[in-house]
């Protein structure tokens, strides 16, 4: 299975999660059946020109910010995690992530 194919379809849930939406409200909005969307978002499938141009107009993104496969639109959850991943990865400076945190907030 393409590398691609899993990325992009991951993109595509997390802006369809984002959205609050169901597979089968997203499929329905972008004119194919709700089997087709969960092999696109599992990685079996790929969409096409138009199902792409229908997805990036529902979910409100740019092509670009479906195969940037990196970029993930700043939220709580996201902070949260990639603070998360700072501090499992650096655990000798968790005492200088502390102080900076708290300095900030106070």
């Amino acid at each position: 299975m393409s590398e691609i194919k899993k990325q992009l379809g991951k993109k595509i849930k997390y802006f369809r999660e984002l959205k609050a939406m169901t597979q089968e409200e997203l499929a329905e909005k972008i004119d194919i059946n709700c089997r087709s969307l969960s092999f696109i978002e599992c990685g079996t499938n790929f969409v096409t020109a138009e199902t792409l141009d229908k997805l990036c107009t529902i979910l409100q993104v740019t092509p670009k910010q479906l195969f940037d496969f990196e970029y993930y639109p700043i939220c709580p959850e996201n902070i949260k995690n990639e603070v998360n991943k700072l501090i499992k990865n650096n655990p000798d400076k968790i005492n200088d992530i502390y102080n900076i945190l708290k300095g900030f907030l106070n």
